[in-house]
């Protein structure tokens, strides 16, 4: 990457952990958009999943008070499943395929029956969430808004949200780099060092900002400012999957 390019994604780093930092998502489809632009989909998801792991591991040490911590043994009991069934499968999405499933797993959401739209705090639903977010995490790349479904009919609170959801990504990304680490090595596609460490303390810095904004929210403002930055990205991007389709070498 040229120096013009390291700059971009570095400032993009920041600006999404920011946003991230106070939705709880959001930020994530940003920047793996933007990586998806400058790298191949293995180095790209690696280096978006150190980047989001440190800065949702921050996220959760600093709401660790808020944290469901009913709901996270089940969800991960679910994710680590479905990533054992990955591993054998061994499955490469390409850009086109990254893209597709950016834009249109949050649209299809969104336009889910309400009634049929599930309670994360409910029986069965941690395992059910973490399964189904870790098959569409693996195979179409991200699946924040998915995530966001389970938690947007809980009773829980806007923190109890974030802090929960930051747990739960954790676990996800650590699980998308031991997955896409392998494709990465074997073709020899890893990135320097100092890459994953300076987008890390980037992350950090972005999600720490984002503190004293989440505090000024309120749940409903929140809720409704979510769902439609999460329509307006995932538009933008369903686009430009189906651009990649028709026009390959574009």
């Amino acid at each position: 990457m040229s120096g013009l390019t390291v700059a971009a994604v570095a400032l993009t780093v920041v600006c999404t952990s920011f946003l991230s930092g106070i939705f709880g998502m959001a930020g994530g489809l940003i920047l793996l958009g933007v990586l998806l632009i400058v790298l191949d989909v293995a180095s790209a998801m690696i280096l978006f999943g150190i980047t989001q792991l440190g800065a949702n591991g921050w996220r959760a040490l600093l709401w660790r008070r808020h944290v469901a911590w009913p709901l996270v043994l089940p969800y991960i009991a679910g994710a680590l499943a479905v990533f054992a069934l990955m591993k054998v499968v061994a499955f490469l999405p390409d850009k086109a395929m990254v893209y597709i499933g950016l834009g249109l797993i949050p649209i299809a959401g969104d336009l889910l029956p309400a009634r049929w739209r599930p309670d994360i705090t409910r029986r069965f639903m941690p395992f059910a969430c973490g399964a189904v977010i870790m098959a569409l995490q693996l195979m179409a790349g991200a699946a924040g808004s998915v995530l966001d479904m389970f938690f947007q009919r809980s009773p829980l609170d806007r923190k109890q949200i974030v802090a929960t959801k930051a747990i739960t990504q954790v676990i996800a990304h650590a699980c998308r780099i031991g997955y896409f680490g392998s494709f990465a090595i074997a073709d020899d596609h890893l990135l320097p060092w100092w890459t994953y460490a300076g987008a890390v303390v980037l992350a950090l810095a972005g999600t720490t900002l984002a503190a004293g904004v989440l505090h000024r929210m309120t749940d409903a403002s929140f809720r409704q400012w979510s769902r439609w930055l999460i329509l307006a990205i995932s538009t933008v991007y369903l686009g430009r999957g189906l651009w990649l389709l028709i026009a390959p070498a574009g």
